[in-house]
């Protein structure tokens, strides 16, 4: 089981660079679990790209129902006082959005603050750097991420 953000779940529901080796993360794993705010960031991602004409309104639909489809499987870590205090602990010790601290703080929430040996899949520079400093093994190992 492995923690996923939203910038690894979004590549699942449409064809981005990186879509078949996150496909390969994801036949791999027995389980994703995401932060409580994941399905609310895919919502935005995906309204935002129909909205720039990104996706045509029969894509915006599909993708919408494969996140359907995906969320009914994943495990949320919720909000709780406790996340909400190592996501403010993130942001003092990271360089990191308050979204991104967020998604940071479920996931060790997630392994109960041992991140050695656990995973954390995301695409996203700032999350990735702050996990991998935090202790975790973030996926996918490749050089094509920014």
């Amino acid at each position: 089981m492995r923690f996923w953000d939203t910038s690894a779940i979004m590549p699942l529901l449409s064809r981005e660079p990186l879509s078949d080796d996150i496909r390969r993360l994801l036949e791999e794993d027995v389980g994703i679990v995401v932060w409580w705010a994941t399905r609310v960031e895919c919502i935005s991602a995906i309204s935002r790209r129909a909205r720039e004409g990104v996706m045509v309104h029969d894509q915006e639909a599909g993708v919408r129902d494969l996140l359907e489809d995906l969320s009914r499987s994943w495990a949320e870590v919720q909000p709780t006082a406790r996340l909400r205090a190592l996501a403010e602990q993130s942001l003092i010790a990271h360089s990191l959005r308050a979204a991104d601290a967020l998604q940071l703080a479920a996931a060790l929430v997630w392994c109960e603050s041992r991140p050695r040996g656990r995973h954390f899949v995301s695409l996203d520079g700032r999350l990735r750097t702050a996990a991998s400093r935090s202790g975790f093994e973030v996926l996918p190992k490749s050089s094509r991420i920014g």
